[in-house]
C-alpha cells in the first residue's frame, strides 16, 4: 500500500501504478513471444490475480491492467484450461470489453453478457463479473433502467467500487446517455456517502476534469473562461480538501492512489496554482498516468512539462 513522501526518478507511464508485482506480469506480457510464452503468461495472470484474494479493490485494478496489456488468446488459453473456473471466465468477459471500449462496440455483446452472469454464478461474492457488466451496458448505451440494477449488484458487493463507479460517471455523462444534470447528481450522492479516503475518493475531481476538458472543447469565449471554473468556490473547496487529506502519509490506501494523485496534480495545474501542484508532482514521482495527461499531448512529456514548471 502506498505511503506517500518525497519520490524521485524519471517520469515514466506505469499502468500498475506502484503494484510492483502487477507491473512484473505486465511486463510480461508486453515482452515478444517465445515458444511456450502463452502458458507462462496465463499462469502470472492466474497467479496474480489469486495473490488479491477479496480485496476487490486490488483485484479490480489488476483485472483491468491485464485485460488492456493481454493478447486475448491469453484470455481464451486460460479458458479452456479451467473451464469451469470463475477468474479466466471474467478476465475473458474484461479482454472482450476492453477491446470493444477501444473499437467502440463489442464484437460480440451477447456472449460477453453471458460470460459475465457466468462468472457472477461461479463466484457470487465478486463485485468483478457486475463492474464487467455495467461497462457492457455502458458500450451498448442500453436504457437507465437496465443499467441501475446491474449497478446495485456490484455495489451491493463493493460499495466504494472504483471502477464501478468510473463506469457509471462515464454512462451518465452528456458524451453517452446522461446529461450534466446526472453527472451532478450522481457526483452529489458519492460526495455524501462516501469515506473521504475509499478507493473512490477521486470520483468528484475526474468529474470536474471532466467539465473542464467539456468547456475547453466547446470553442469561443467559454473556452477562453474555462480556468475560472477552478475558482468557484465548490470546485476550489473540493481541490483544497483533496490537497489537505491525500498528501496524509498513509491516508490514500487503495490501489489507484497514484492515478488519483495525478489527477490533482492535473487539475491544480488547470487551475494555475503551480505551488499547490509541486506538493502533489513530489508525492507522484514519476509514475505516470496516460489520463488526464495525454488529452494534451505525450503524456510523459506534458507530466515532465508541468512537474519542472511547477518546481522551479
Amino acid at each position: 500500500m502506498p505511503i506517500f513522501g518525497p519520490r524521485r526518478g524519471t517520469p515514466r507511464l506505469a499502468p500498475e501504478l506502484d503494484d510492483a508485482a502487477l507491473g512484473r506480469v505486465r511486463k510480461q506480457l508486453d515482452a515478444a513471444s517465445s515458444p511456450g510464452a502463452l502458458s507462462i503468461r496465463v499462469d502470472q495472470v492466474e497467479q496474480v490475480l489469486r495473490e488479491a484474494g477479496t480485496d476487490w479493490d486490488r483485484r479490480m485494478h489488476r483485472v483491468v491492467v491485464l485485460a488492456r496489456a493481454a493478447d486475448p488468446a491469453i484470455a481464451q488459453s486460460w479458458r479452456r484450461r479451467h473451464p469451469q473456473q470463475p477468474d479466466p471466465v471474467l478476465f475473458s468477459a474484461w479482454v472482450d470489453l476492453v477491446r470493444g471500449r477501444w473499437q467502440g462496440a463489442l464484437a460480440d455483446p451477447r456472449a460477453l453478457i453471458d460470460d459475465c452472469y457466468r462468472a457472477a454464478d461461479l463466484a457470487p461474492d465478486d463485485p468483478g463479473p457486475w463492474v464487467a457488466l455495467l461497462g457492457a451496458l455502458r458500450t451498448m448505451a442500453r436504457p437507465l433502467n437496465e443499467v441501475l440494477p446491474i449497478w446495485r449488484e456490484a455495489t451491493a458487493r463493493d460499495p466504494w467500487n472504483r471502477e464501478a463507479h468510473l463506469q457509471m460517471l462515464g454512462y451518465l455523462s452528456p458524451e453517452e446517455c446522461g446529461s450534466h444534470v446526472q453527472v451532478l447528481d450522481f457526483v452529489d450522492s458519492v460526495r455524501s456517502a462516501v469515506p473521504p479516503d475509499a478507493p473512490t475518493a477521486g470520483v468528484e475531481l475526474i468529474a470536474l476534469v471532466e467539465r473542464h476538458l467539456r468547456t475547453v472543447s466547446s470553442g469561443g469565449l467559454n473556452a477562453l473562461m474555462a480556468t475560472r471554473q477552478w475558482a468557484q468556490p465548490q470546485v476550489a473547496a473540493a481541490l483544497d480538501q483533496a490537497l489537505t487529506d491525500w498528501l496524509k502519509p498513509g491516508f490514500l490506501t487503495h490501489a489507484a492512489a497514484l492515478a488519483d494523485l495525478n489527477l490533482l496534480a492535473y487539475a491544480l495545474v488547470q487551475a494555475n496554482r503551480g505551488l499547490d501542484a509541486a506538493q502533489v508532482f513530489q508525492a507522484i514521482g514519476g509514475l505516470v498516468t496516460p489520463w488526464p495527461w495525454g488529452l494534451d499531448g505525450d503524456p510523459v512529456r506534458q507530466f515532465a512539462h508541468w512537474q519542472g514548471r511547477t518546481q522551479r
